[in-house]
């Protein structure tokens, strides 16, 4: 298949998802085709497979913001029509879906027809996509397009439940690339950050106010108090100053280290015994997953789909969104018994293993295959009726 992935090019849940995912349908023999304003942070091209197409938006005085989703539509259509693409495939409803209905018009006009499937990935949907300014076109676009996926039963359910959407969404889970994502042998490098043997805990996201990176530090600053231990902080982001402030009202600055955007991630995770993921939104809990495919605990909110990811007791555990004070005494339960600790860190790993890309693959070019297939679009309600 000749396949049009549209993402978003930044370090975020849905760009990682489509860009790993993109590599890996070029790696099984897929023609994969990227097409957004700059080159996504994972995506290399030492893959005859991948190609990628830039969208550059031209600047006039007239325009007090520049029209991207117009200029993303007229490349969706240049691409599909030289490239001869079999499909497109949209991450993130705003406003990749929106483009790509009018890019479809377009070459529909041009007596082209090339199906269109979305993906939704969470703050689309649960945030952005609430906005009354925003709300109406989400929903048209996400019933004009052929096919629709969501990243977890959570975020499927709270499609349905916020917006009118007349058409069958189907879950396909993110997933992990196993190679990748494992324990490394990095224990000299976790002397250097806790050279008296203390538990080191962990933190990556983008450090926006969503994250609640401010309910870690409140638990750290318990867990230490109890047991040894450090708090590594990976990303940045808006959030990041009110977070360093706090860990000097809190007295806890010179045990917390920010380590600022990490491409080897996985590297830093192989040093860490726990891994926090306190968010008051999470469709799925991507950096959850990837913590758990090298073997490190979840200590989390029941956010959205994380308790889809993160099994309370088995993997980690969970508790309501805010409650520092069960997060603090589970964190402290964990890392106080060495025989719990130990069987969790494997129970992760074979968590994570369901997950792995080479079993979600599959699923998409499944998929795709029965959107490309369809030559017309069912009525809603026998879509709807099949499941």
């Amino acid at each position: 298949m000749k396949i049009g992935i549209i993402c978003y090019p930044t370090y975020g849940g849905s760009g990682v998802v489509a860009t790993e995912l993109g590599k890996a349908l070029a790696s099984v023999g897929h023609e994969v085709h990227f097409i957004t304003y700059t080159q996504p942070p994972r995506l290399d091209f030492f893959s005859e497979n991948i190609f990628y197409h830039e969208v550059s938006v031209a600047s006039y005085p007239l325009f007090q913001y520049l029209p991207y989703e117009s200029a993303l539509a007229s490349k969706m259509v240049d691409v599909t029509i030289n490239e001869k693409l079999d499909l497109l495939h949209v991450h993130y409803a705003i406003p990749h879906a929106s483009a790509a209905y009018l890019a479809k018009q377009i070459l529909k006009y041009k007596g082209i027809h090339v199906p269109v499937i979305t993906t939704l990935h969470g703050t689309d949907i649960t945030l952005v996509g609430r906005d009354p300014s925003f709300e109406p076109v989400v929903t048209f676009s996400i019933n004009e397009s052929d096919g629709v996926t969501a990243v977890s039963e959570s975020l499927r359910n709270d499609t349905y439940a916020e917006f009118e959407i007349l058409s069958a969404i189907e879950v396909i889970p993110n997933f992990i690339d196993l190679k990748r994502f494992k324990k490394q042998a990095k224990e000299h490098f976790k002397i250097a950050i806790c050279p008296h043997g203390e538990k080191l805990l962990m933190h990556t996201s983008n450090f926006r106010k969503v994250k609640r990176i401010e309910d870690i530090i409140h638990v750290f600053e318990k867990v230490r108090k109890v047991i040894p231990s450090k708090l590594l902080l990976v990303g940045d982001g808006p959030e990041r100053s009110a977070i360093e402030a706090l860990c000097r009202d809190l007295g806890v600055q010179g045990d917390v280290r920010f380590l600022g955007k990490l491409d080897t991630i996985e590297e830093a995770l192989s040093l860490a015994d726990v891994f926090f993921l306190t968010s008051e939104k999470e469709s799925f809990g991507l950096a959850a997953l990837e913590a758990m495919a090298c073997e490190v605990p979840v200590i989390s909110s029941n956010a959205g789909g994380i308790t889809e990811v993160n099994i309370h007791g088995e993997t980690g555990f969970v508790s309501e969104i805010g409650d520092i004070e069960d997060m603090a005494k589970n964190t402290i339960k964990l890392l106080s018994d060495e025989a719990l600790l130990t069987q969790m860190k494997k129970n992760s790993l074979v968590r994570a293993q369901l997950f792995d890309i080479e079993k979600i693959l599959p699923l998409y070019e499944n998929y795709y295959q029965r959107v490309i297939s369809q030559s017309w679009k069912f009525p809603t309600q026998n879509l709807l009726d099949s499941e």
